[in-house]
């Protein structure tokens, strides 16, 4: 057993003999904090308190009060999906090592765990599993940009319906969430307009490497818009533009800003762009800027908490199709 998969066994147990996961939904998710990068955690206690875990716990809705899912970081996709797999392994071992359940050392309920990692650029294969990569999970579960609520079920390991993460953190609606911060945030100098990040985006399509190679991949992830001229990036960035500008309502507006989202990460350490970053405190904030952008969070996610309207927001959907397990 190599190196990686000592410390995979290893992050695993600790998840299985967490008592913490009694009954309850395990989520699997992206982020750093886990033996997992080689900065061992030894408490996992706290592991709800790290990013990624620490932002989708605080989405769960506020009508969820009791055994709400314990997430679980696992570094980046590929830590993601073997985990859940070596979780199921690992579990099954611990069953037939012992008919008594009392000698028995996982805690895991195999049927209320889960797993969400990022759509990104390049699709991560997934073997042993009803659907071979990422981009199958995306068609199968998003239909123009909304979840399909007919497959849902067919899916334990979930991919986002945006590029990554750190893409729900801008999507319109949150205009009316930093307009009424008590700090409003600020973005080049000036109270933050989110129109003013998607077309610094839409500009920055063409400086991205990695999204020239994956081009003819995400292209199809936006087949959907009506005007959208896919047939190389740059052409694609001039037409969106265009349609952007001249949208004339707020659905069509919407619609194009949730492609652009699909495709254009909000956080692109290979260029540099970091538009998450770009947005800045006040004058007059006396704290760090990770203080306020930590703010800033728990006001998204507040607002994702309190959603209805679940296939359009990705993730609120998914906390409520958790929560039917939940119940189970």
């Amino acid at each position: 057993m190599n190196n990686y998969q000592e410390i995979l066994v290893e992050h695993c147990k600790k998840i299985l003999t967490d008592r913490r996961i009694f009954n309850k939904i395990v989520v699997l998710c992206e982020g750093q904090g886990s033996i997992l990068d080689n900065k061992t955690v030894v408490n996992y206690g706290k592991m709800e308190k790290m990013p990624d875990a620490n932002f989708y716990k605080k989405c769960v809705p506020r009508t969820w009060s009791q055994r709400i899912p314990e997430f679980f970081n696992c570094q980046g996709r590929t830590g993601v999906i073997d985990t859940y797999f070596k979780l199921l392994e690992l579990h099954e071992e611990d069953n037939r090592k012992s008919e008594d359940s009392q000698d028995r050392k996982s805690y895991l309920n195999p049927d209320k765990l889960f797993a969400i990692v990022d759509l990104d650029l390049q699709s991560q294969n997934i073997e042993n599993y009803n659907f071979s990569n990422t981009e199958e999970i995306f068609y199968n579960l998003y239909k123009q940009a909304q979840v399909n609520e007919e497959n849902a079920n067919n899916h334990r390991i979930w991919v986002t319906g945006l590029i990554h993460k750190e893409a729900y953190f801008i999507i319109p609606e949150l205009q009316a969430t930093f307009n009424n911060h008590i700090n409003i945030p600020m973005y080049n100098g000036q109270p933050i307009v989110l129109e003013d990040i998607y077309i610094a985006m839409a500009d920055a399509m063409i400086n991205s490497e990695d999204l020239k190679k994956q081009f003819s991949t995400v292209s199809n992830r936006i087949s959907h818009c009506a005007g959208l001229d896919c047939s190389d990036l740059e052409k694609l960035r001039d037409s969106w533009k265009v349609q952007f500008e001249n949208a004339q309502d707020e659905t069509t507006k919407n619609e194009l800003i949730f492609a652009l989202l699909m495709l254009k990460k909000v956080k692109d350490t290979n260029t540099q762009e970091d538009y998450w970053q770009k947005i800045k405190p006040p004058l007059g904030w006396t704290n760090s800027e990770e203080a306020f952008r930590d703010e800033l969070l728990r006001q998204i996610a507040k607002f994702y908490s309190e959603q209805t309207n679940f296939a359009k927001y990705h993730i609120p959907y998914f906390m409520q199709f958790l929560k039917e397990f939940a119940e189970k």
